[in-house]
């Protein structure tokens, strides 16, 4: 059984996925505080589908890109729960788990280029280019909205942000845990560890030399 998560994005989303389909999937009812809903979130998945950590053989985790804060409680619980069980842990590009769903439901042309762009703050996005088939050409980077405007359809929040830079929005617009599985199983994307896809330095910095009391 693999147990999938993506905290790359304000909602959580958890997934149990048998190795031939998604069982259950689970999206939080409240934005952000991505530590405080993780875990209850992955011990509801289990207590539905009347399974225990121990049935767990892999983990699957979105790495990003996003912003530090969540990712990192992801990553660590991704980790952790890998260590514990002594099972392998996969983590995927974020923006790539969103092309492959607008890919194979249909939502873009399976022959054009679209674009996945994702809601980086500070008026910026995270973006990434993909052929029809959801398969990575370019990216990702983070950037204005304005200097990366198109025509192409864009896949992901930052259509919704800023349609005048991206006038064709297409396709979901966060991740899915459930769509996590099925690339991971299905070997749709590049696996990596799991390791934080930052495109830029996290807001916290450490503090700089104390200065002399006098």
């Amino acid at each position: 059984m693999l147990l999938a998560f993506d905290t790359a994005t304000p909602l959580v989303t958890v997934a149990l996925h048998d190795g031939a389909d998604v069982v259950l999937e689970l999206v939080s009812e409240r934005p952000l505080q991505h530590g405080e809903q993780l875990a209850p979130l992955i011990d509801r998945a289990l207590h539905e589908t009347g399974l225990v950590r121990q049935d767990v053989t892999a983990i699957g985790v979105g790495v990003g890109p996003g912003p530090f804060t969540g990712l990192r409680v992801g990553l660590v619980t991704a980790r952790t729960l890998g260590h514990v069980l002594e099972i392998p842990v996969y983590g995927v590009c974020t923006l790539d788990v969103l092309a492959v769903e607008a890919a194979d439901t249909g939502a873009v042309d399976g022959h054009d280029e679209f674009v996945v762009a994702t809601d980086a703050r500070r008026k910026e996005v995270y973006l990434a280019t993909y052929d029809g088939a959801g398969a990575r050409l370019d990216g990702p980077d983070v950037a204005k909205p304005a200097d990366v405007a198109t025509s192409a359809p864009v896949v992901g929040e930052g259509a919704v942000l800023y349609p005048d830079a991206f006038p064709h929005a297409a396709g979901p617009r966060l991740p899915s845990a459930g769509w996590l599985a099925r690339v991971i199983t299905e070997e749709r994307a590049e696996l990596h560890d799991p390791e934080p896809l930052y495109l830029r330095r996290p807001d916290a910095a450490a503090p700089g030399t104390p200065k002399r009391v006098s």
